[in-house]
């Protein structure tokens, strides 16, 4: 991180460049599903990536780059490099999409509680068990998978219902722990 602020190198390049290689793996794995060393890149990236995304944070704060572009591009850089690393499942045969989108849809709804939550006086809310890291360790797991040989079938539709239910439990989670936070009257009370 030192030697990327040294150089010049900002956070939002950062933050930029974690999204562009996102775009690249993700339109990769759209247009060739069957191809198993593809799969294989999706667990080491999604580590990368992760990495960067610290390493954004870091110099940010370290080096006096926070700004409101910044924390837009990182929040905003995250929902749609998870949209396109994990929209290719649904191009494989036997993972029915509408799972797959359900898993996308609600990976958005839950990151988008999370920032909400600190727009109403809360913290920013990370509540798992369906977080950015989580969701990155799930399908790296199934991407790994795939690339190592198993054949798609039910059992990634199994997966995406079950990573689905723990994304609305996620959701759930980070909404009334945020609330609770601040302090907020119960549901149905004014």
């Amino acid at each position: 991180m030192a030697r990327l602020a040294a150089a010049g190198i900002t956070a939002n390049q950062v933050t930029l460049a974690a999204a562009g290689a996102s775009m690249l793996l993700g339109v990769a794995l759209y247009a060739a599903p069957n191809v198993p060393a593809l799969w294989l890149l999706l667990p080491l990236f999604l580590f990368v990536r992760m990495a960067l995304n610290a390493i954004d944070g870091m110099l940010a704060r370290e080096h006096g780059q926070q700004s409101a572009l910044g924390a837009c591009l990182n929040e905003l850089g995250d929902v749609f490099a998870d949209a396109l690393l994990y929209l290719p499942f649904a191009r494989l045969p036997a993972c029915p999409t509408r799972w797959v989108v359900a898993f996308v849809l609600l990976a958005v709804i839950c990151e988008m509680a999370g920032v909400l939550m600190q727009t109403l006086g809360a913290s920013r809310r990370y509540d798992g068990p369906m977080g950015k890291s989580d969701r990155a360790v799930a399908c790296g797991a199934l991407g790994l998978a795939l690339g190592l040989g198993a054949t798609p079938g039910p059992w990634l539709e199994v997966a995406f219902v079950i990573f689905s239910a723990l994304g609305l439990w996620t959701l759930v989670r980070r909404v009334t722990r945020g609330l609770a936070e601040r302090g907020a009257a119960p549901a149905g009370r004014a």
